[in-house]
């Protein structure tokens, strides 16, 4: 595999500081991580976590005090003038307040990046035609901001990043500001946008709802630092993840009363099997179901956690419930 393949978005031990007049702000502290060719990775954290700081490191709008960033085989952290305008085509940017120009139209501000880029002016207007078909607004190309809804701009927004056919794109909190119903539709459409041009794509976020439903892996920011991070499936079975809490919450644990509590983890082969009804019946136990969270999940799959309360009992009685769930395919954490 080429390096450029492999490390198509990678950070290796960056560390960015602000200073402030209250002090030194520590945006992100020695973070390293890799996004996968083709892959959608979503950074989740709360306001001040380093999120925006780190994808502004990846489009060399920041740069580092410390450590490199790749993207696409350039080491963008280390480029200057003409080689860095050049490595940032490689990145589309879409933002949160969409960032169009009210002066133009839809398809204008479509072939601004391009114009930016010195692209002729048929090009431009095939290519912006061509993209904005591509997000479903062919139809609205003439027409201005103050007249197209926030999902509307948004789609603009997307169609302008793509324009210049970058093989990453970064999504500055880009749902934030719409209504869950456009919301679900934009990240579909971006889920859509990289299958069918093959975009890798990084997006910061304080929304789970928005790593649930499209991302391929994810990572948990906190003060400049990654938490944790991997592919879903693997956060999701991973013993005290915090991710995998937030994701599916179950409420709070209910005072100790003798009893075991344990957290079941269900995928899309086992979200539709009967196996706490088995477990009952076979094991003759009166468990309790405290709280789930169960979710479709990006691709149309069920998955989802569940909070059982197993009866005082014997050790070997406990141990027999945690073996047949597991053997069910489950992965089961003893919570209490």
């Amino acid at each position: 595999m080429h390096l450029e393949e492999a490390r198509l978005i990678d950070l290796e031990d960056v560390s960015k500081t602000f200073r402030t007049p209250g002090g030194e702000v520590h945006a992100l502290d020695h973070v390293s991580l890799r996004v996968e060719p083709g892959e959608i990775f979503g950074i989740v954290g709360q306001s001040g976590a380093g999120k925006s700081t780190l994808i502004r490191t990846v489009n060399a709008l920041e740069k580092p005090d410390s450590g490199t960033v790749t993207v696409d085989g350039a080491v963008i952290s280390q480029l200057k003038g003409k080689e860095l305008r050049e490595a940032r085509r490689r990145a589309g940017m879409i933002f949160q307040h969409f960032n169009l120009l009210s002066s133009r139209t839809a398809q204008a501000n479509v072939e601004l990046a391009l114009e930016i880029a010195g692209t002729g002016r048929s090009e431009r207007r095939h290519r912006a035609t061509e993209i904005l078909e591509l997000v479903g607004l062919s139809d609205r190309a003439g027409a201005y901001p103050a007249q197209l809804s926030g999902g509307q701009k948004q789609r603009v927004g997307i169609a302008r990043a793509l324009a210049d056919n970058p093989r990453v794109l970064l999504s500055d909190e880009a749902t934030s500001a719409l209504d869950p119903e456009t919301t679900r539709s934009v990240l579909d459409l971006i889920r859509r946008l990289s299958r069918e041009l093959g975009l890798t794509v990084l997006l910061i976020t304080h929304e789970m709802d928005v790593i649930k439903r499209i991302c391929d892996s994810a990572a948990l920011m906190e003060h400049g630092r990654i938490l944790e991070h991997g592919p879903m499936d693997e956060l999701l079975t991973t013993p005290g993840s915090r991710l995998a809490a937030e994701l599916f919450q179950l409420g709070e644990l209910p005072d100790s009363r003798g009893t075991t509590i344990i957290d079941v983890t269900f995928t899309k082969q086992t979200s539709s099997e009967p196996v706490i009804a088995r477990l009952a019946r076979e094991q003759g136990l009166d468990v309790a179901i405290l709280g789930a969270a169960m979710e479709t999940i990006h691709d149309g799959t069920q998955t989802g956690r569940t909070r059982l309360e197993i009866p005082a009992a014997t050790g070997d009685q406990v141990e027999a419930a945690l073996t047949y769930l597991r053997s069910q395919g489950l992965f089961v954490e003893v919570v209490r």
